[in-house]
């Protein structure tokens, strides 16, 4: 089927989402829409990420999408099962990858890194409780590197006041992995892996959920019969509730940054 799918995040974290999306399904189109002017979602109430979310997600269902991909953690966490009740399109969600994380042998701690509102959700933390294991799992709540992000900045060096406020609290540990807990972080991890390197012991292997995330959208198209597989054009939307002639010049930077 050649209509687009649609997909959501608070800003543009979801373009790393988007990334992986085109990579694994190179015939479909995309719609991204990026609430920018509302981000971030992690500051927020239940109620108002809620209210947000539902708006966005029936946008994207009135642009026509036949699936829609949650690009959002904190998104996730509140209202995913209210997204999939209300559209009568498959709905498919990224989740914080504890569990690849906790998978890995080795005593030492996965740190969970997200916004603040991820880490207190209900969902969230049902998830934590599954692992095998889930005292090795530290969430720490990152406010402030979103809103840097959606500034522009990514240089390897920008980061080292907010990370060092958020992770000093675990340089005489062992740590195993970091879960890049928003799709925001994926755009930094060099500057995580360099923080890591520099004041962390143990292997601080990073993971995040976006390509499962997309092969489990992949395996749903395929079984609703959704899936493009023959000439779709690969086009890709944007759509942003901020202001376009600040946010688009930064999803196209994203979306081909190496």
């Amino acid at each position: 089927m050649e209509k687009p799918i649609g997909v959501f995040d608070s800003g543009l974290g979801g373009v790393s989402v988007l990334r992986e999306a085109i990579r694994i399904l190179p015939h479909e189109d995309f719609i991204y829409y990026g609430d920018n002017r509302n981000a971030p979602y992690g500051d927020r109430t239940e109620q108002e990420i809620t209210k947000l979310t539902m708006h966005c997600a029936h946008a994207l269902a009135r642009c026509g999408a036949k699936a829609i991909l949650i690009a959002c953690n904190t998104a996730t966490a509140t209202c995913i099962e209210q997204i999939r009740s209300d559209l009568n399109i498959p709905v498919v969600s990224v989740e914080p990858a504890i569990k690849p994380a906790c998978m890995q042998p080795g005593n030492g701690k996965i740190l969970m890194m997200a916004t603040q509102a991820t880490t207190h959700l209900k969902r969230y933390l049902a998830l934590q409780a599954r692992m095998p294991n889930p005292a090795r799992v530290i969430n720490v709540p990152c406010p402030g590197l979103v809103e840097r992000i959606e500034r522009g900045i990514f240089a390897e060096d920008a980061f080292d006041d907010l990370l060092d406020q958020y992770l000093s609290a675990y340089h005489t540990m062992q740590i195993d992995g970091i879960v890049l807990g928003c799709t925001h972080y994926i755009f930094i991890r060099d500057a995580i892996k360099r923080y890591a390197a520099m004041h962390l012991h143990g292997t601080c292997t990073l993971f995040d959920g976006n390509a499962a995330t997309v092969y489990q959208l992949k395996r749903v198209l395929e079984a609703q019969r959704l899936l493009n597989v023959g000439t779709a054009s690969g086009n890709i939307t944007f759509h942003t509730s901020g202001d376009p002639a600040q946010y688009a010049p930064l999803f196209e930077l994203l979306l081909h940054r190496p």
